[in-house]
């Protein structure tokens, strides 16, 4: 597993790419650089890894598009020490950029041939999560709540009551809702019961399925 000079001039061109398109959050574009995106892929896909595109990955489930990991993790306003609950820890690249940028991250992942997968790995190249946990994410991480933030990573077809019981106030769930198609919506944690929801655009995720355990 390596990461060579051509891997590093590979990201600098996908950070340009990705701020082309609208991300200004300079700690965002850093992780982006930092992170080995190369290593989270299947070997057959190396030639691939730099290009701003989602690409399949063990059971069923893809490796986020880098611009859509970039444009969550914007929305998140991640500080250094937030705890943050991840949903759909997938390949661990959005949990390597979250770590990246200082967080303490609880995340969640449903198909237990990835979860074995990444927990093994991320440790590997020097990611360490707080906690990775086999579970369904619908429920979120009731023990460890609240949280600075919850990101959701798969399509979910309502907002999990769980999630938004789990935040802190002026905590922030970036969430993408819809079935086929995804609207991205922050939902920000006013009071005890008061949320203030925003939209940005659609997108296309993996479903986010639940009661699979």
């Amino acid at each position: 597993m390596k990461d060579t000079f051509k891997h590093k001039g590979l990201r600098q061109k996908l950070v340009a790419v990705v701020k082309e398109k609208g991300i200004v959050d300079e700690k965002v574009l850093n992780a982006i650089g930092t992170v080995p995106r190369h290593l989270f892929m299947d070997s057959g896909f190396l030639d691939y890894a730099y290009k701003d595109m989602a690409f399949p990955i063990a059971a069923d489930q893809t490796i986020s598009q880098p611009y859509t990991v970039a444009f969550q993790t914007e929305l998140l306003q991640v500080k250094k020490d937030d705890k943050i609950l991840e949903i759909g820890t997938g390949s661990g690249y959005q949990t390597a950029v979250l770590l990246e940028l200082g967080a303490r991250v609880y995340s969640i992942e449903r198909q237990q041939e990835l979860f074995k997968k990444t927990s093994m790995f991320l440790p590997k190249i020097g990611y360490r999560a707080k906690k990775l946990i086999f579970g369904d994410g619908y429920k979120g991480l009731e023990e460890e709540a609240p949280f600075d933030s919850i990101i959701v990573t798969a399509g979910a077809p309502f907002v999990p009551k769980a999630l938004l019981g789990q935040l802190k106030i002026g905590g922030r769930l970036v969430i993408p809702v819809g079935d086929a198609v995804q609207t991205m919506t922050l939902i920000t944690r006013k009071g005890e019961k008061e949320f203030e929801q925003e939209e940005f655009g659609e997108f296309r995720f993996v479903p986010l399925l639940e009661d699979r355990n």
